[in-house]
């Protein structure tokens, strides 16, 4: 069977630690003389991550060299998320509705659909997933979001919607797509026949 892409992760070992980073792209000059500065901030924003594997025996790690090798370096992608994130602290996990993008502006995205009149609905530091299969992002929301007696909502959301996007957002589970951020697959073998694997990886833009 052909390889296709993204590809999940393989579930058999699970992650024992992944280390989650976001990147900005902002400029900054200092004067040398009176040390005051200036940013200026540019539209690009990306996340990073490094994941190790707990250590495992050959019939174990096989699997994940093999998954790491159809990857072909930067060239496949792959879903990943946050492994504790999975659901919302806030009540979107349970009452979610059917969100769907109406509007965006950077950072901010308005949502109609979701289930009405939720006080924390969403709280600073959930994620949700826009799209899906090769077109999945991954985003933080930054503040706490109500939904009114409509079941509209307004998120701020990190890394700002690229492009124009519209459909529905996922609350539970949530992914982005990823690709290594190396041409280059390693693994090691001890003398106890135990397999260490750890990769990094950067959001496939």
């Amino acid at each position: 069977m052909a390889i296709s892409y993204p590809l999940s992760l393989p579930t058999h070992t699970g992650i024992a630690q992944v280390e989650f980073r976001t990147t900005n792209a902002v400029a900054y000059s200092r004067s040398p003389f009176t040390f005051a500065g200036q940013a200026h901030a540019y539209a690009g924003q990306m996340w990073a991550a490094d994941v190790s594997l707990p250590p495992m025996h050959r019939a174990d790690a096989e699997r994940w060299v093999a998954w790491l090798i159809s990857l072909k370096g930067q060239l496949g992608t792959f879903y990943l998320g946050d492994p504790l994130g999975a659901s919302s602290r806030g009540l979107a996990s349970t009452f979610l509705g059917t969100p769907v993008i109406t509007n965006q502006a950077g950072g901010t995205i308005s949502v109609t659909g979701a289930s009405a009149s939720k006080t924390g609905w969403l709280l600073a530091g959930d994620y949700i997933q826009i799209g899906t299969g090769s077109s999945a992002t991954l985003h933080k929301v930054l503040q706490d979001a109500n939904t009114n007696a409509g079941g509209s909502a307004s998120l701020e959301v990190w890394p700002h919607v690229r492009g124009t996007r519209s459909g529905s957002i996922a609350a539970s589970d949530a992914v982005g797509n990823f690709r290594l951020s190396s041409n280059e697959t390693s693994w090691s073998v001890n003398n106890a026949s135990i397999y260490g694997i750890s990769f990094s990886a950067m959001e496939a833009v």
